[in-house]
C-alpha cells in the first residue's frame, strides 16, 4: 500500500525537494503541500494523509500548534507526524512530541534516512533522529516533569516532579513492556528478553497505548521516561 505524504514547510525549494525524493520511492506518494501550520492542518483534514513531514518552526501558526491540533482529533488518529527541524535536540522538538508527532529528523538528514523515515512512522513506531541520542533527549524530558501534570496545568518548563497515578491502570507486565519501549527496544527484542512472542508483544504494547491515551510508541517513550521507568543515561 503506498504511504501517502502531506508536506508542510514555509520554503519551497524544501517542499520541492522532499517532493522530488518522496515520490521517487515507489511505495510513496505526495498527496499535498503546506506553507504553514493553518495549511497544513487543512491538508491533513481534507486529504487523509498517512505522514506529514513538518516543519516544526514556520511563520503564523507553526508545526507545533499544528501538531497539537492533529493529535487532538480522533478522526485523525490514523495520521502520523514526523518533525523536519534544523535543530537536532531543542526543547521545542520535545514539546512536538509531547503534543502528539512520532518524532523528528534533522533537515541535513541523508535522502535514505528520510524515507527511512516516513516508512518507520508509518508502521507506528517511535522516530528519533541517528543524530540524536537517547541521553539528550531524555535529559530533556526529565527536566520538564511529567506529561499528565504539565499538560493539566498548562505549564511550561520546571524541574522534576513526582510521577503521577498514569501507570495505575498497567498491568506489571505492561510496565515492563512500558520500560523496555522507552528503553528503544523493538518488538522482537523485547520478547527476547520477556520470552514470549513479538505478537504477545504487540498486544501489551497496544493495550499500554490505549490505557494511556498514547498515539504511538513515541508518546510510550515520553511516558516512561516522564514516569520514572527510565532515566537520563540509562
Amino acid at each position: 500500500m503506498t504511504i501517502r505524504v502531506v508536506l508542510a514547510d514555509d520554503q519551497a525549494l524544501l517542499r520541492s525537494a522532499f517532493r522530488v525524493l518522496v515520490d521517487s520511492d515507489p511505495g510513496m506518494e505526495v498527496v499535498g503541500e503546506a506553507s504553514d501550520g493553518a495549511e497544513a492542518l487543512e491538508a491533513v483534514r481534507r486529504l487523509r494523509p498517512d505522514i506529514v513531514l513538518m516543519d516544526i518552526r514556520m511563520p503564523g501558526s507553526d508545526g507545533l500548534a499544528a501538531t497539537r491540533a492533529i493529535s487532538a482529533d480522533p478522526s485523525l488518529s490514523g495520521v502520523r507526524v514526523v518533525i523536519l527541524t534544523t535543530f537536532e535536540v531543542d526543547d521545542y522538538v520535545v514539546q512536538a512530541l509531547r503534543a502528539g508527532a512520532s518524532g523528528f529528523l534533522g533537515k541535513g538528514a541523508e535522502p535514505e534516512e528520510l524515507l527511512a523515515a516516513i516508512r518507520t512512522a508509518a508502521k507506528g513506531d517511535a522516530l528519533l533522529s541517528p543524530a540524536a541520542t537517547k541521553g539528550l533527549i531524555a535529559t530533556f524530558l526529565a527536566q520538564s516533569g511529567p506529561y499528565a501534570t504539565r499538560e493539566a496545568a498548562g505549564e511550561g518548563g520546571g524541574g522534576p516532579t513526582p510521577a503521577p497515578d498514569a501507570l495505575e491502570a498497567l498491568t506489571g507486565r505492561e510496565r515492563e513492556v512500558l520500560t523496555l519501549v522507552g528503553g528503544g527496544l523493538n518488538n522482537d527484542e523485547i520478547g527476547e528478553r520477556l520470552s514470549v512472542s513479538p505478537l504477545t508483544v504487540k498486544t501489551h504494547v497496544n493495550r499500554t497505548m490505549s490505557k494511556l491515551g498514547a498515539r504511538d510508541r513515541a508518546q510510550l517513550v515520553v511516558a516512561a521516561y516522564e514516569n520514572g521507568l527510565v532515566r537520563p543515561g540509562t
